[in-house]
């Protein structure tokens, strides 16, 4: 039975206010939110899941809303908690830090997850929604890494590289054979646009 996962990475987001679990989107970031439903409008998802954090929820929301549905929030599919209280790090700490924990995936600062620990989280989340959405399309709204550590899982192509590579937003398309990735489509592009 085919499952379809839209893996749906957050829009543009402020790192001036509050901390990760609560910063919201930029202007750019909500514009995106209308511009992700208008792509997936067609799509016929079925569920919408969410990180608790407010920026992937919000660049979701418009498009549940607009199909009558509710975001399924799962505190597992949090970001990789990089520092203790969720501290927002600027992009200059930030990128050197992820580079050394993808390479060596047991590292992590004092208070925060290391890659292994993060995967180890998410993949047994995103097992449990392939098993629980069978023969579903389900939109998840999602984290840079904690996208990247899923689709990792699942296909080795999808590592560092690939997660600096990716933009806010992105959507990518999965399709999955009970648990097994057929196929992935990248969908967010100015192709598209």
């Amino acid at each position: 039975m085919k499952t379809f996962i839209y893996m749906v990475r957050h829009g543009e987001s402020l790192k001036t206010e509050g901390d990760e679990r609560t910063r919201g989107l930029t202007e750019k970031g909500r514009s995106d939110a209308h511009i992700i439903t208008h792509i997936l409008k067609d799509e016929g998802i079925d569920a919408f899941i969410s990180s608790p954090y407010k920026r992937a929820m919000a660049t979701i929301e418009e498009f549940a809303q607009s199909v009558g549905k509710e975001i399924v929030v799962f505190e597992e599919l949090r970001e990789l908690v990089f520092i203790e209280n969720d501290q927002i790090m600027s992009d200059n700490e930030l990128y050197p830090l992820v580079k050394k924990m993808f390479s060596e995936p047991d590292f992590s600062l004092p208070g925060g997850e290391s890659i292994r620990i993060c995967q180890n989280r998410v993949v047994r989340t995103m097992q449990k929604i392939l098993e629980q959405y069978r023969g579903q399309k389900v939109v998840i709204g999602t984290h840079g890494a904690v996208m990247t550590l899923m689709m990792g899982y699942f296909d080795s192509q999808y590592d560092l590289e690939f997660l600096l590579e990716t933009s806010k937003p992105d959507i990518y398309k999965m399709e999955f054979q009970d648990e097994v990735l057929i196929e992935t489509k990248r969908l967010w592009g100015t192709d598209l646009l």
